[in-house]
């Protein structure tokens, strides 16, 4: 179980934040010199070098997108400009690559941050410049709307790159693009003119992802734990029936990949931050507010509670909880990423505890204000552990930023040193990305600066002034 550390604020670990920046500023500028298209976008590091691996082209934007962080974190121009000049020269043949489900982690990393500091006055705003990123925004998320299947229950989702009859947990954190597509006024046309909406799209995958891949401890199988959650929802496409669970990157369908719980927890809390941006009106011929917020409410709580109560107490999980290897003790003291049964995977961290910050931020003046600090304590506790070693990598000679991180424990993807048994001591592109987007939301929190989120909010919106548990709180 994690133990939450109710102490911590942001402003008291914002001089750990700032020793992140400063790592990632080298690597950053590391991993440029080292990379060509010729060889594919970085996916994670081999011996602390960063190498392509492929599968799908999802982690372009995690790697321009992380340049653009560093600046919106530092304000060193050097990296807007790169983040910039790549995402012109390199990115637009992820907005309409059809053959994926991964969009809004490519464009928003890099088009939709550009976007959001124009909005934000942190760019010279230029009429053409932002044409060209919302552009982008929503012809991405129209492709990505296309890839539908309707399920018998009248939801549906956006199927996987494995076809018609996947639905992939992780899509419901690279659904954002499909939301901001909605709100920069964009729909999908298909046959014969018909207009779909994107917002009815969110709401529906959203749905269907928390209807088929969280559990709720109802006895749906006879491994149903509230909260965990399945990679992968197999579908009968001839009459749109649900049949089993599975998983790609997970050690079985009836076990919990940690990595999916990740982006379910953040995916849920961030959709949910994105409806309360919508205006009432728009949400009554989808059922109204509480039929659209309701079901991503439920599994937003329950994988967060899930995460809370199985982890290890420093917050950082292994692969997965059913892996072969490990022992009940393993989940009742600090996680060791240097054991030889199972690794442990960071990024699943940096992207949970994003989750549950923003599940404690969304609750917050609600009924159960000791919920929402919970939460975000949580996420704080989480934060922590990454931002000190053995997970912060503070050797210049690897180019990753936060260690320990897995990719594809089944298919042995992942990089063994000599003398190990199990993959320790590498990066991913998305684990260190999401480290430093966690890293920039805790720092904007500290320093009362807007509040970042991917959803277009209203000019001066400076929602960091607050956090639960206490206003203004300085650490």
């Amino acid at each position: 179980m994690l133990k939450i550390d109710y102490g911590l604020t942001p402003a008291a670990l914002g001089a750990r934040i700032e020793r992140l920046w400063e790592l990632s500023a080298a690597k950053i500028r590391s991993i440029e010199a080292s990379s060509s298209p010729s060889k594919g976008s970085p996916v994670f590091t081999v011996a602390g070098a960063y190498t392509s691996r492929g599968w799908t082209e999802w982690t372009q934007g995690f790697q321009f997108g992380s340049a653009i962080l560093q600046f919106d974190a530092t304000g060193e121009r050097e990296f807007l400009e790169l983040g910039r000049s790549r995402t012109a020269e390199r990115m637009a043949v992820h907005v309409t690559h059809t053959g994926v489900h991964d969009h809004g982690f490519n464009i928003v990393s890099t088009y939709g941050n550009l976007l959001r500091l124009m909005n934000e006055g942190a760019i010279e705003a230029d009429p053409w410049e932002r044409a060209f990123y919302e552009l982008a925004l929503k012809c991405s998320g129209a492709v990505q709307a296309r890839r539908w299947t309707g399920t018998r229950d009248g939801l549906g989702y956006i199927y996987s790159f494995n076809g018609p009859h996947s639905l992939f947990v992780d899509t419901i954190r690279s659904l954002r693009v499909l939301a901001l597509a909605h709100q920069l006024g964009h729909t999908l046309m298909d046959e014969n003119d018909r207009r779909i909406s994107l917002l009815e799209r969110v709401v529906k995958h959203a749905h269907a992802t928390a209807a088929y891949s969280v559990y709720y401890g109802e006895g749906r199988d006879g491994y149903d734990l509230r909260g965990r959650v399945a990679h992968e929802s197999v579908f009968n496409v001839n009459d749109g029936n649900y049949r089993c669970p599975n998983s790609q990157q997970g050690y079985s369908p009836f076990t919990t990949w940690t990595r999916g719980l990740a982006w379910a927890m953040c995916g849920f809390a961030e959709q949910l931050e994105f409806l309360a941006a919508v205006k009432d009106e728009e949400l009554v011929p989808l059922g109204g507010r509480d039929w659209a917020c309701g079901p991503m409410l439920r599994a937003a709580l329950a994988t967060c509670d899930f995460y809370i109560g199985n982890m290890p107490p420093d917050g950082v999980p292994y692969w997965d909880t059913g892996a072969p290897g490990l022992v009940p003790e393993d989940w009742h003291q600090p996680s060791d990423p240097f054991n030889g049964r199972e690794p442990v995977d960071s990024s699943a961290a940096a992207i949970a505890a994003q989750g549950l910050l923003r599940l404690g931020h969304y609750l917050q003046g609600g009924k159960d204000a000791g919920e929402a600090r919970k939460y975000w304590q949580a996420g704080l506790t989480v934060l922590n552990t990454l931002l000190d070693e053995p997970y912060l990598s503070v050797d210049p000679g690897h180019q990753g930023l936060i260690l320990h991180s897995v990719y594809h424990r089944p298919n042995g993807w992942d990089y063994v040193p000599p003398g190990r048994k199990v993959p320790c001591g590498e990066s991913s592109m998305w684990g260190d990305y999401h480290a430093r987007e966690l890293a920039l939301y805790v720092q904007r929190i500290g320093r009362q600066q807007p509040y970042l989120g991917f959803a277009l909010q209203p000019k001066n919106n400076h929602q960091g002034s607050s956090q639960p548990g206490g206003r203004n709180q300085k650490g």
